[in-house]
């Protein structure tokens, strides 16, 4: 593959830094621009949103004719990691999570009448969304084929759902839902994909469930399903295409995590360098210790080894691979990157670091989720394990050109 990046994409790139630098760095540092969960509060984000929309920084990752300006998922790479220098950075470009892989499965999977009722509202700004597959124990989490235990019932008049979700990101403040849903006991195509609004009878938060780190806007939330009705035209896809929903969506959506936590590794770096060439101690600067040298150059390394799997991953879907050894070795390493890079800045800041004088004590226990979102680190290795037991040494083998 080829590491250039366009002239196209790296002015994209160049704006953005621009903009995080200029428009939303500085709003970190003043307690009155967070919501009580500890992102950006609703009132500056709309502000900061409108900005971004009018530079023409809106929506990269999708296609012009959806609204956005089709980067593609190397283009996505390249500004991702720009966006997340700042913990606010994604959702003021309408590039974070949930909403980010909602988009990008609507827009791939959905009908024209779908995307227009359901898709063109959460690109527009005008709505949040959600992802409501994994359940209670012993409902689904890793095994969604074999352990979904919310139904999907077939009526006259579409399907009645019943069941019960839970750590449903952004579900507090989300308006338009994708659901995952039995509607069979086939292994393979047991399960389907609906789409439904908040206000659905049947429907309701049942909490917003507390947790150690910041939150996405509208937290992780416990959800009810309780005899709900939702017409059949709500179906996505067809009957029994709710896994196959869930791989064209999860794939692509744990990359473009990948992309957004190396940005914020780089910060960790970036403020962990900075204190180190300013900080004097036994008659030298911390960046003059070979101690914190090595630490540094350690987890730049590391970051670096990040970047290069997240492009390999991002270059294969892009020329039509479903690329799942790829994006899961990203997955594991950059989730353990980025908790190493908070610890290490955190551990040369002293207690500087510890405090909230710095984003860092943030991202530290933001990175924590990270090996457990969209699937636990565990789990992608003994995916990657199987690949290596069926595959042998082909595992490693190059592509061969024409």
């Amino acid at each position: 593959m080829d590491f250039t990046i366009s002239p196209r994409v790296e002015d994209y790139r160049a704006r953005i830094a621009r903009f995080v630098e200029d428009e939303i760095l500085p709003l970190e540092a003043d307690p009155a621009n967070y919501d009580p969960h500890e992102n950006i509060r609703t009132e500056v984000l709309n502000t900061l949103r409108d900005k971004a929309r009018s530079e023409g920084l809106w929506c990269l990752q999708l296609k012009p004719e959806t609204g956005g300006q089709g980067l593609g998922l190397q283009g996505m790479a390249v500004c991702y990691e720009e966006m997340n220098r700042s913990i606010f950075g994604p959702v003021v470009f309408n590039s974070a999570a949930p909403d980010d892989g909602n988009m990008q499965v609507l827009e791939k999977v959905g009908t024209d009448r779908q995307k227009k009722q359901w898709l063109q509202p959460i690109v527009q700004g005008a709505v949040r969304s959600s992802f409501a597959m994994t359940e209670p124990a012993p409902g689904s989490g890793s095994d969604p084929a074999g352990m979904m235990l919310t139904k999907a019932t077939r009526t006259d008049r579409g399907y009645v759902i019943q069941g019960r979700k839970w750590f449903i990101t952004g579900a507090g403040e989300a308006q338009h839902f994708i659901l995952i849903a039995r509607t069979s006991d086939d292994p393979r195509k047991g399960l389907s994909a609906f789409l439904h609004h908040r206000d659905t009878p049947g429907f309701r938060v049942a909490r917003r469930i507390p947790i150690m780190g910041p939150e996405e806007h509208g937290g992780h939330c416990e959800v009810i399903y309780d005899d709900m009705e939702i017409p059949a035209e709500n179906l996505l896809m067809d009957e029994g295409d709710g896994l196959k929903l869930t791989q064209i969506r999860l794939g692509p959506a744990r990359l473009t995590h990948c992309m957004r936590w190396l940005g914020l590794a780089k910060r960790c770096v970036e403020i962990a360098t900075d204190y180190a060439q300013n900080r004097m101690a036994f008659g030298e600067r911390l960046s003059q210790r070979e101690s914190v040298q090595m630490m540094l150059g350690d987890i730049a390394m590391q970051i670096e080894i990040g970047r290069l799997l997240v492009m390999k991953a991002a270059w294969e879907l892009d020329r039509g691979s479903y690329a799942r050894k790829e994006i899961s070795m990203a997955k594991v390493h950059v989730a353990n990157v980025l908790h190493k890079a908070a610890d290490t800045a955190i551990q040369i800041n002293g207690a500087r670091g510890y405090s909230k004088d710095t984003v860092l004590e943030w991202i530290y226990r933001y990175a924590r989720q990270a090996r457990l979102v969209d699937g636990a680190d565990e789990v992608h290795k003994m995916v990657l394990h199987r690949n290596v037991e069926t595959q042998g040494r082909a595992f490693w083998q190059w592509d061969v050109g024409s």
